[in-house]
């Protein structure tokens, strides 16, 4: 049988402990659940960066407490090339390159929108508060997890040629062993 956590102050869960402490700080200092999740969010970018990011998308469900429920769409629309005239006469759309198919990212407009419906409603955390700990984890560095380790393993020769990739994902040419601290400098810059 399934059990089913109660908490009267709030909780957070995410994939990585980082990010759901992140959401549960700004619960606990005063923010609402959607402050709460753009704060995950952006933790989640940095400490599961295999599986998040901020070039990827989003898809929102706010509930409030009183009203309808607020969808929120956070997936980017097709590049402006990514024309049907551009893949005729191609067996299959290329994923990785300059043919590849993929949409623009749509993370952070959709934490935009979370945060235009979040303010509609009493909410009040400034951005810079939310981006706190990506920032912080991104400089200082987290431990490399080992699903991160075996991911970047697994793409690295798909990977290392494309433009930054192993400049941020292969510290001394290879995939961060499990456990040594993991820093993106680059991205705390973004953030900041």
């Amino acid at each position: 049988m399934l059990n089913t956590t109660l908490a009267a102050r709030g909780i957070a869960v995410a994939p990585h402990s980082l990010a759901a402490q992140s959401a549960l700080a700004v619960l606990r200092e005063g923010g609402n659940a959607i402050e709460a999740m753009v704060a995950a969010a952006a933790t989640i970018a940095v400490v599961y960066p295999h599986m998040n990011s901020l070039g990827g998308d989003g898809f929102w469900l706010i509930m409030p407490a009183q009203g309808e429920p607020v969808a929120i769409d956070a997936s980017g629309p097709a590049g402006s090339l990514a024309t049907l005239s551009r893949y005729e006469g191609m067996s299959k759309i290329p994923t990785r390159g300059v043919d590849a198919a993929l949409t623009v990212a749509g993370t952070v407009g959709g934490w935009q929108e979370a945060l235009a419906v979040s303010a509609q409603r009493g909410g009040h955390t400034p951005l810079p508060r939310l981006l706190e700990d990506a920032i912080h984890y991104a400089r200082s560095g987290i431990p490399t997890t080992v699903s991160q380790h075996v991911a970047t393993s697994a793409k690295q020769a798909e990977l290392q040629h494309v433009p930054g990739f192993a400049e941020t994902f292969l510290p001394n040419g290879a995939a961060p062993q499990a456990g040594s601290l993991f820093r993106q400098p680059r991205l705390a810059d973004t953030l900041q």
